[in-house]
């Protein structure tokens, strides 16, 4: 059966999200992960923060786990939502933009990217330019 989502697939979201990132002048660290939150694919441009390389990680793992934007997890675990504390279990998920799952035409969460270094606003922005990428891929 073939790969629905490689390391091909992955290395395409990789390079999408690092040229944002340079379009955007703000170093990066940027993480794809398969379907079961493994890291497929990775990278830190120089002078991206140190403690962004985990956080990268961790948004891309709870957003193909959560099948959800890390920052819509993050309302939903704002004090009074439904998921109210859920970032201190399966390890600790982020609960703040930058992590975004990577969906099949079918629904299917395949694969997320997570991206960190930057304001949340820029993270946000570089990940969704890896979705895109993604998106035509798979399109």
């Amino acid at each position: 059966m073939p790969v629905r989502f490689g390391l091909a697939e992955a290395r395409t979201v990789l390079d999408a999200a690092l040229d944002k990132a340079d379009e955007i002048g703000q170093p990066m660290n940027v993480a794809v992960v398969d379907g079961g939150g493994h890291l497929l694919a990775f990278a830190r441009q120089d002078g991206a923060i140190l403690a962004s390389i985990d956080i990268a990680t961790r948004k891309a793992r709870t957003a193909v786990l959560m099948a959800m934007t890390t920052e819509q997890l993050g309302t939903a675990a704002a004090p009074g939502g439904s998921l109210y504390g859920i970032e201190v279990t399966n390890g600790g998920l982020v609960i703040f933009g930058g992590g975004i799952p990577l969906v099949e035409a079918d629904g299917e969460v395949v694969g997320a990217v997570g991206v960190s270094a930057g304001t949340v606003e820029q993270d946000i922005t570089v990940a969704q330019a890896g979705v895109d990428a993604f998106g035509k891929h798979a399109g």
